[in-house]
């Protein structure tokens, strides 16, 4: 048991004692990770605070006064400056005003978010869904709710944080498998002193940094045969995978394999938000169960109903935004491969460059910047396997010309840093 703040334990040293106590060792590690990119950019712009001074349409913005092309956004589909996605948040706003102030479960839930969480149900063909005000909020909701201290989690190595955080916080027996192995998962499995039937196995449908997909067949057949609770993180594959646009899981036709999906609305929706759909009757209870539903505003109306209508058009694909991404990635990967850079996956909607380490990295992320190229310089520990790399995402409402812009940008790049 921790003792009380007393004189003797108190965390905080007396006034007359302050001023002899060197930086607190958990401050120094914060300043120490910040002062290395201090230290390489000199001046110039840091990854860590940059400012996007103006967003002039969902792939154009104004960084340091320049015309910037957004190659590093996760809007694939463009919505986020779709007429008919604003239109409906102007007119909730407009009505309803610009906050809910409340939780679901206080005064938050409102006709609105019902009528969202019925659609998002019925764009996935599950039978409930249940929405949260962020994606991070609906994996911690999800495995919170489902997982305590005496059953285990297996997740793939390379999951999101979020996921590893709720994890975490389940109180669970958490282990890690080898990225996309079904043989590791199966280890796991025979390893384990709980029973399978206590145990939940989550993977992602896309994931964000390599930009590879989930083998998630596999890794389903050994979940279903050892009993286990199969979920998956479809927040980047979702409005981009599937011929619906459902994301990876039926771009794989394993849907009926999946007992829970995890999505988001700040991807391919282009607002804010998270979900999650299952035929599962037990998932209702993850209303009264899921501290993140219970303790946290509700998502506004403005955002809830551009949603909707974002989701109504991700349904429909009337205007062939699916196509359109994929066609702009095929073209941005096959230039990328041209000039030899080091890609991690296969053409898709967002992938990643391997860099040998933070210096180059910064050189060649800054360099982008300079003409106007804008992508996402990840360093570990947000990165697996400790690697330096730039991560690109390219969207429906990208023209050739600007990909052509890209590429052009990463071959002087490359020259003038010297990668080959």
């Amino acid at each position: 048991m921790t003792e009380p703040a007393t004189a003797r334990s108190c965390p905080f040293p007396a006034d007359a004692d302050r001023e002899t106590h060197s930086t607190p060792v958990l401050l120094a590690r914060a300043e120490q990770f910040a002062a290395q990119f201090d230290r390489i950019a000199k001046g110039r712009e840091n990854p860590l605070n940059i400012v996007i001074e103006d967003t002039t349409g969902p792939v154009q913005a104004v960084i340091n006064g320049r015309p910037t092309l957004m190659f590093g956004t996760n809007s694939y589909l463009g919505l986020n400056f779709h007429p008919d996605c604003i239109a409906a948040a102007v007119a909730a706003a407009q009505h309803y005003g610009t906050g809910s102030t409340a939780s679901r479960v206080a005064a938050g839930n409102h006709r609105l978010h019902v009528q969202l969480e019925e659609e998002i149900a019925a764009f996935h063909r599950r039978s409930d869904a249940v929405v949260f005000s962020t994606g991070f909020m609906a994996n911690l909701g999800v495995i919170t709710a489902l997982a305590r201290k005496e059953d285990a989690i297996f997740a793939d190595a390379h999951c999101h944080a979020s996921i590893f955080d709720a994890c975490r916080l389940s109180g669970a027996q958490v282990s890690t498998f080898r990225h996309n192995d079904a043989a590791d998962l199966e280890r796991l499995f025979t390893e384990s002193d709980i029973a399978s039937e206590q145990t939940l196995v989550i993977v992602e449908g896309l994931y964000s940094v390599r930009g590879d997909v989930g083998a998630l067949a596999e890794l389903a057949a050994v979940a279903k045969r050892r009993g286990a609770v199969f979920v998956v993180d479809e927040a980047h594959g979702l409005g981009v995978y599937g011929r619906n646009g459902r994301g990876v899981g039926e771009h794989l036709g394993v849907e009926d394999d999946i007992d829970v999906v995890v999505g988001t609305f700040s991807k391919s929706v282009g607002v804010i938000g998270g979900y999650a759909v299952s035929n599962t009757a037990a998932l209702r209870a993850l209303r009264f169960m899921a501290r993140p539903y219970l303790y946290t505003a509700s998502l506004p109306l403005p955002v809830v109903a551009a949603a909707r209508a974002a989701i109504a058009l991700i349904a429909s694909d009337r205007h062939g935004l699916r196509a359109s991404v994929w066609r702009n990635a095929r073209q941005f990967h096959a230039g990328v491969s041209r000039l030899g850079l080091p890609l991690h996956s296969d053409a898709g909607p967002v992938g990643s460059i391997r860099l040998p380490g933070l210096a180059a990295g910064y050189a060649v992320w800054q360099g982008l910047l300079a003409r106007g190229i804008y992508v996402n310089l990840l360093v570990p520990p947000a990165t697996p396997d400790g690697e330096v790399v730039l991560r690109f995402s390219v969207s429906a409402a990208h023209k050739p010309q600007h990909i052509d812009a890209a590429i052009s940008a990463f071959r002087e790049v490359k020259d003038s840093v010297g990668l080959g």
